[in-house]
């Protein structure tokens, strides 16, 4: 039942879309508007500094998304912590970097934390943000200090049962199915996607699309592409830090599909059951941008954990 849903969201949301009223890529009320304490590049990977404190958070962007996303979060903790907000490679204005996107994405991430000399860092990432913050934290345990995840997986959601062969085959199928004819059409399909998986409110949906269709087109479906053929679940008993995974759900989305609370909360404990220590809270009602849709439960959740390091 779950994975039906998954991949039926996948998919829905994915269909080209070549709409008239495609949404201007202008800034709105809902882009950065914390001014960064520093900001500095690191290879292709911008990176934004907001607070001192003793410890670091370092909040990973998700698919197509700038710091924007993160500009609850970053109010709410710089005032105790060194807040880095990044932007990926290719996403937001940025332009891709060479070669497979999430390897370099994840050399960045690796870079800022031993140039900066950041002493255990919590991650915290949104989707792809998120699955980068697993991969890192089970390549370098000695390094990260925690992991927040806001739905992102270890492994693509529906996918967890197919081969490595067979997830190949799905996310080159996705891709070509995402191909945009121009950048008109790309801004038409995050509006899809904002308004059938994002956010819940759909005026929100709209503005937020036009931030998120800022990013390269080619480096987004290079960046699904890679994460869906990826299964980090064998890599998670390596994870030596604190793991929490926030999980979104909105009854009118699942419902229908005979999808609960507690199911999602068993489905993606089932995904992360092989980290050492982790743990699933669910958030609702919040769709997959959970940090928007439900600021305070999100920054409470992530404030309990922190505490608890």
């Amino acid at each position: 039942m779950i994975v039906r849903f998954v991949i039926a969201l996948m998919f829905a949301a994915s269909a080209p879309a070549f709409a008239a009223d495609a949404p201007p890529i202008t800034s709105n009320r809902f882009a950065a508007t914390l001014v960064p304490a520093e900001r500095f590049d690191i290879g292709a990977m911008q990176v934004e500094r907001h607070g001192k404190g003793k410890r670091a958070l370092i909040l990973i962007p998700g698919l197509a998304s700038g710091s924007w996303a993160w500009q609850g979060t970053a109010r709410r903790f710089m005032g105790e912590y060194s807040v880095y907000i990044v932007t990926l490679p290719g996403f937001d204005g940025r332009a891709p970097a060479p070669g497979k996107q999430m390897e370099a994405a994840q050399r960045a991430l690796a870079q800022l934390i031993d140039t900066r000399k950041l002493v255990k860092p919590v991650l915290v990432g949104h989707s792809l943000g998120g699955v980068l913050a697993f991969s890192l934290a089970a390549q370098r345990p000695q390094d990260i200090g925690g992991v927040i995840s806001i739905d992102g997986l270890p492994v693509f959601p529906g996918a967890e049962d197919l081969t490595p062969r067979q997830r190949e085959q799905m996310a080159q199928q996705l891709a070509r199915r995402m191909v945009p004819g121009d950048q008109r059409a790309f801004a038409a399909q995050q509006q899809d996607y904002m308004r059938g998986i994002g956010v819940m409110d759909m005026a929100r949906a709209d503005e937020l699309a036009k931030l998120s269709a800022r990013s390269d087109p080619g480096a987004v479906l290079q960046y699904m592409a890679e994460t869906f053929a990826m299964d980090l679940r064998p890599a998670l008993s390596k994870i030596s830090a604190p793991v929490l995974l926030i999980a979104p759900y909105f009854d009118a989305d699942a419902s229908t599909h005979e999808l609960t609370e507690e199911t999602k909360k068993a489905y993606y404990a089932s995904l992360i059951e092989a980290a050492p220590t982790a743990q699933v809270v669910t958030v609702a009602p919040a769709r997959h941008f959970a940090m928007i849709d439900q600021p305070e439960q999100v920054n409470e959740a992530i404030a309990r954990f922190l505490k608890n390091l």
